[in-house]
């Protein structure tokens, strides 16, 4: 029986015209699959960690560590948004990578948030099913958001997303635990505001307003002033994360309703031919 090398080497296709390939070539041939293999494994393990932080988010929130669990689906959201960039740079995009993602996403960006914000504030809540059913509503409405996303990925527009960002929605709802626990509030404290902040994020995921992606950025090169404006944001954010984090998320929430706003009532009238002729008869 031949080594296991050999039988790939003999099952490497030949030339199809000209000689047949040397040994050489076929080893070469043989190590670039080894190699490409080993590629594909590369976004997953971002994915994997994107997912691990998300569930370690839910532990410390169990273990009543609130900012380390709203620290986590922050570390979560760095690696989802980076699995994706090593995938295209490597070309390894697959059908199991964007499954495995949306899992992730919907464990680190779905779960972890509404368990954090309902062991955080929701159960001091006077009444438990009102605690139970806005976390369930967040849940539910980023499982909706990431099928919706995953079902139109090829038709629409790339510039803007259909709703807002399960991460940016868990940004939002896990910035304000940071923020509040950073000023030592009790979740308790500020339970109603709690069940505001998760409301309106689970509900803005499965709206139509559109949310800039981002994504026509990263092809353009950057001017000047935009990395010198990036670089007053860092400064900026140093003076106190968890306020600058959540108020750009908060802002960013905002954005997508003002925009749906202005596309409602700003657009112009529209002029028919009726509307022409009417005029000139009036004149």
């Amino acid at each position: 029986m031949k080594p296991p090398a050999q039988d790939d080497l003999a099952r490497e296709p030949a030339a199809t015209q000209g000689a047949p390939l040397t040994i050489r070539e076929r080893r070469a041939a043989l190590k670039n699959k080894i190699r490409r293999r080993g590629i594909y494994v590369l976004p997953n393990l971002f994915t994997l960690a994107a997912l691990f932080f998300g569930f370690f988010g839910i532990v410390q929130a169990m273990n009543l560590r609130f900012d380390y669990a709203a620290v986590s689906v922050f570390v979560a959201m760095v690696l989802d948004s980076l699995d994706g960039r090593v995938a295209r740079m490597t070309n390894t995009q697959t059908a199991f990578g964007a499954e495995l993602d949306s899992i992730a996403d919907m464990v680190s960006f779905g779960a972890a948030p509404a368990l954090i914000v309902y062991e955080w504030a929701l159960r001091s809540l006077p009444s438990p099913r009102i605690a139970l059913a806005a976390a369930f509503i967040y849940a539910a409405c980023a499982a909706l958001r990431l099928a919706r996303f995953n079902v139109q990925i090829g038709v629409i527009d790339k510039r803007f997303f259909n709703g807002l960002p399960s991460p940016a929605a868990a940004a939002v709802v896990a910035g304000f635990v940071l923020l509040m626990d950073d000023l030592s509030i009790d979740g308790e404290d500020v339970a109603w505001w709690a069940f505001a902040v998760t409301l309106v994020a689970g509900i803005s995921m499965v709206t139509t307003a559109k949310f800039f992606s981002f994504k026509s950025m990263s092809r353009r090169a950057i001017s000047f002033t935009a990395i010198a404006l990036l670089a007053v944001g860092f400064g900026l954010m140093l003076m106190h994360p968890p306020t600058i984090i959540f108020g750009v998320f908060l802002v960013y929430l905002a954005s997508g309703y003002v925009v749906w706003l202005w596309r409602l009532f700003g657009k112009p009238p529209v002029v028919t031919d009726a509307t022409v002729s009417d005029a000139g008869e009036k004149n």
